[in-house]
């Protein structure tokens, strides 16, 4: 049986990123998009990451333009947007498909695990992955980085 540590993303910058690097920790896998009503988003979740990074948590951006067109920008154009306008040092990967024919990977798996209500239906939709792999909760685009439910969510996992 399939877990998140299976799958492998592309950075940014290029290099393969693959999911078992965060074997032991906790990873919340955001799609994004630079022009979107959410984006302010990068704030919080940046926030977050600071807050709980040495306590095992991974934010991850997945960089997607299927949600009206709001990430039309190349790889190197998101990174720099990311890191001028909310500080971003979290890792980034390049823009992948979380719905539809060209569906990255992850995202078929994550889609399965949640069924269909739990698919992203727009921009900074977040998926909890456990320290193990295992697929744990998701989140709407509504739900903010540092609210209650992804606190309850982490407290939980990260101890």
């Amino acid at each position: 049986m399939a877990n998140a540590h299976d799958f492998t993303f592309t950075r940014l910058s290029g290099e393969t990123l693959p999911l078992k690097d965060f074997a032991g920790k906790a990873i919340l896998v955001v799609n994004t998009a630079s022009e979107c009503g959410y984006t302010p988003q990068y704030d919080e979740l940046e926030k977050l990451w600071q807050a709980n990074k040495d306590k095992g948590l991974v934010v991850l951006g997945v960089p997607c333009n299927q949600f009206g067109g709001q990430e039309p920008g190349s790889e190197a154009e998101i990174g720099a947007f990311c890191r001028k306008n909310y500080g971003v040092t979290f890792p980034l990967t390049a823009k992948s498909d979380v719905k539809g024919k060209a569906t990255h990977p992850f995202y078929k798996w994550a889609n399965e695990e949640v069924g269909l209500l739990g698919r992203p239906k727009w921009n900074f939709h977040k998926y909890l992955i456990g320290r193990d792999g295992a697929f744990v909760d998701w989140f709407s685009s509504q739900t903010k980085p540092t609210g209650p439910k992804i606190a309850k969510a982490l407290a939980k996992l990260l101890g």
